[in-house]
């Protein structure tokens, strides 16, 4: 268990470190999120459009950036990087995880600067219930990072693939979770989907938890839906990295 954790944090920081060195994409990362919430927040009636709004585009920010990780794979796969990682003593398992438990860092980052964004027009969040909402959302992000990496090792020879699965996937699953617009007074069968998408209950925790609802029944089940993607997206992850090495 220690030779795994050791493994684990070598691979976390190697992941990192890129991200440290260059910290100014995730402001570059920031603008579609925010041109968003710039877009869309005016359209939904009454004082607190905001506190609607600002959690559901923290949650399609952190999404956005964790389905794209598997790039970064590619990326490794194309130059070598990833074949030399192969052969070092690290446990396979520890590639995967401390390349998922990577994400979390720019997760953070990326929710922390949208919320400040926001404060000059009068939002305002329980800091408290905030910051159990980003536990919350990192361990769906890391069930979602790692499920990026295995469409990535899946699609290793087919690049295309990657992409066309990954946009194909993403925007239905926003769409279907209530990100920009209300489901409430959607047709039936638009209602009757999304009761089948987990990123719908994680954004509805999401909107309680900034407010300070910690004990309402959306944050149940919306951590439960987290623990979920991030038990499964772990679990494909680790045997499909098992399988490439």
């Amino acid at each position: 268990m220690t030779t795994m954790i050791n493994d684990t944090m070598t691979v976390f920081s190697r992941e990192l470190r890129p991200t440290l060195r260059q910290p100014f994409t995730l402001v570059i990362s920031m603008v579609q999120p925010l041109v968003f919430l710039a877009l869309f927040a005016p359209l939904l009636p009454g004082v607190d459009s905001l506190r609607w709004f600002v959690p559901g585009i923290v949650v399609m920010s952190c999404l956005f950036a964790a389905s794209m990780t598997g790039s970064n794979l590619l990326f490794e796969m194309q130059t070598g990087s990833h074949e030399r990682m192969l052969v070092t003593p690290l446990r396979r398992p520890a590639l995967l995880i401390g390349r998922a438990l990577k994400e979390i860092v720019p997760m953070v980052a990326q929710a922390v600067l949208i919320v400040v964004v926001c404060l000059p027009f009068g939002y305002r969040l329980d800091v408290g219930g905030a910051l159990l909402g980003l536990v919350v959302l990192a361990g769906f992000c890391v069930g979602i990072g790692a499920l990026s990496y295995t469409l990535a090792l899946a699609s290793k020879h087919q690049e295309w693939l990657f992409w066309t699965v990954q946009q194909t996937v993403l925007f239905p699953l926003l769409l279907l979770a209530g990100v920009l617009l209300p489901l409430d007074n959607g047709p039936g069968w638009l209602r009757a989907l999304s009761a089948w998408n987990p990123l719908r209950y994680v954004v509805a925790a999401e909107r309680a938890l900034f407010t300070g609802d910690v004990w309402a029944s959306s944050t149940i089940k919306g951590l439960l839906a987290a623990v979920i993607v991030g038990a499964l997206g772990l679990l494909v992850g680790v045997r499909a990295m098992r399988r490439s090495a």
